[in-house]
């Protein structure tokens, strides 16, 4: 029998952001639902017209779909429309859950703003863009810690939460200000809380994807100019996958990860070592 992570089994995770078809919140919630775990999945409820090619082709439904996918692994599933940068939302959220399943256990704070109009020199970016990410990434991040972490600590049986960052937020590039400002306050806010709830036996740690071939990436063409980004800045060669960040979090929610937290965990590929 091979090595195994334990402590997963019964426990009730809840994924933001988790409703794409080519994603980091989808593999995350099948590879907690694969080790044992309930699932409480959310996302914007965005209207199907606004899907990319691929989804509107293979019949996506969002949420619903990866619920089904969580279900065909046995495990029960809660899909729900939630906005995260909204305080009353996130609790409605809290109250779901519980309802649902009557605990929580795990969060995985994985919902982020679009790349978009804010990738732009610091002196273009329009205020509402700063906004738009800065309330999704970091503001979203802070609410639901805020809320699932105070549930946590009230119901006396521990938890950990989970903050998808990014390398950006360690290499702070150009032209991404608010994008990296957004990452780089998820890191701190993981550190802070981290210390704050330790005694709770509640971890918090974050993780920080290089480059992921996800939906988020389709600005930049697949093919040859593709190839030649990964190639020139990933020593290992290849893009990240979901699943690629779906191992971390499982080992990080496991019994083998109970003595960690209060850390950013790069997983790129060597893009940026020793960050």
């Amino acid at each position: 029998m091979g090595y195994e992570l334990t402590g997963l089994e019964g426990k009730v995770a809840v994924v933001t952001g988790a409703g794409r078809m080519r994603s980091i919140g989808r593999p995350i919630a099948i590879a907690l639902a694969k080790a044992g775990c309930d699932i409480v999945l959310t996302g914007t409820g965005r209207p199907a017209e606004n899907y990319p090619d691929d989804e509107k082709a293979a019949g996506w439904r969002d949420i619903a779909s990866v619920a089904e996918e969580v279900e065909a692994e046995g495990r029960r599933a809660l899909a729900v429309v939630s906005n995260v940068a909204d305080g009353e939302s996130v609790q409605g959220l809290v109250q779901q859950t519980l309802k649902e399943f009557g605990r929580v256990d795990i969060v995985v704070n994985n919902a982020g703003a679009a790349r978009g109009e804010d990738r732009v020199p610091i002196v273009d970016l329009a205020e509402h863009d700063w906004h738009k990410v800065i309330d999704v990434n970091l503001t979203g991040t802070f609410l639901m810690s805020k809320y699932f972490g105070k549930q946590m600590i009230e119901a006396g049986n521990g938890g950990s939460i989970i903050n998808i960052s990014s390398i950006a937020g360690k290499l702070w590039p150009a032209n991404s200000g608010a994008y990296a400002s957004s990452k780089a306050g998820i890191q701190a806010l993981t550190a802070a809380m981290s210390a704050e709830i330790g005694q709770h036996n509640v971890r918090v740690n974050a993780i920080c994807p290089g480059i992921i071939d996800t939906y988020r990436m389709d600005d930049i063409p697949r093919g040859d100019t593709w190839n030649k980004m990964v190639q020139s800045r990933i020593p290992l060669g290849r893009a990240g996958s979901g699943e690629d960040i779906a191992h971390q979090v499982v080992y990080l929610c496991s019994d083998q990860g109970d003595w960690i937290t209060g850390q950013s965990y790069t997983v790129d590929g060597g893009t940026a070592p020793g960050r």
